[in-house]
């Protein structure tokens, strides 16, 4: 979603940004800046990802039909206690008060594919960035099978959004775990962005950017494929080399 603004005498595509409130069973969970769209997916995603539901949940329009909001069904797995949940469009772990309150508990991945590593640098070639062309102003995140064929992407303001709304599509698809997968992203790996990965199954992870070194840390804890710096054919395998062919 963009919104046409004028400078400097010209007219510009800019992305949008807005907050969404997560509400579950009607009380208020988190709130994230986002770009407005797919938001069942986003919701869904993010409550995966916090190892809060472990499957599908009903996600719709609360009932005071209130903007910018949407409802999940409980219970939730476990109780979220105190823990806050504000994510800005550039930090998905903000408003979160302790470092036990970051980490997620995710089993080590699976075996996965083996993927060409001349396949795996060429994903960000294949992940389908319409509204980023238009604005310049979006991340995006795609999930491939292990042929290299783009299942689904999408873009947000959010980088840990996007992904977000990707794992909750394919949660919807009955898609998780994402064994024999891998997610691509259009930016840098953070950690936050591998726990993400992680959670729900997948085991290869690439990105056009640099990883952090938690993020090879979480990655290489998980077992899982790390590739960094995916760009004009080549890039960096920092863990996980075994599924890179």
């Amino acid at each position: 979603m963009y919104r046409t603004v004028s400078h400097d005498g010209i007219s510009d595509d800019v992305a949008v940004e807005e907050p969404l409130e997560i509400r579950v069973d009607g009380s208020p969970l988190a709130i994230t800046m986002r770009t407005p769209g797919n938001d069942e997916e986003l919701a869904l995603g993010f409550l995966l990802g916090e190892g809060l539901i472990d499957g599908v949940r009903e996600a719709s329009l609360p009932e005071d039909l209130a903007a910018n909001t949407i409802e999940v069904a409980g219970p939730l797995l476990k109780d979220p206690g105190t823990r806050s949940f504000y994510t800005s469009s550039s930090c998905g772990v903000c408003g979160k008060g302790a470092l036990e309150e970051v980490a997620v508990d995710t089993p080590p991945a699976g075996e996965g594919p083996v993927v060409a590593r001349a396949l795996l640098a060429e994903l960000p070639e294949r992940l389908r960035q319409p509204a980023f062309e238009l604005t310049g102003g979006l991340h995006a995140t795609g999930l491939f099978d292990a042929a290299g064929e783009l299942m689904v992407a999408r873009e947000d303001v959010g980088r840990h959004n996007a992904m977000d709304k990707v794992i909750g599509r394919a949660l919807l698809d009955g898609l998780v775990p994402l064994n024999g997968r891998a997610l691509c992203v259009s930016g840098r790996l953070s950690f936050e962005l591998v726990q993400k990965a992680a959670v729900a199954g997948c085991p290869i992870l690439v990105g056009v950017g640099a990883p952090s070194s938690l993020a090879i840390d979480l990655a290489s804890d998980r077992g899982m494929t790390l590739c960094g710096f995916a760009r004009r054919g080549e890039m960096n395998v920092y863990c996980g080399e075994e599924r890179v062919g």
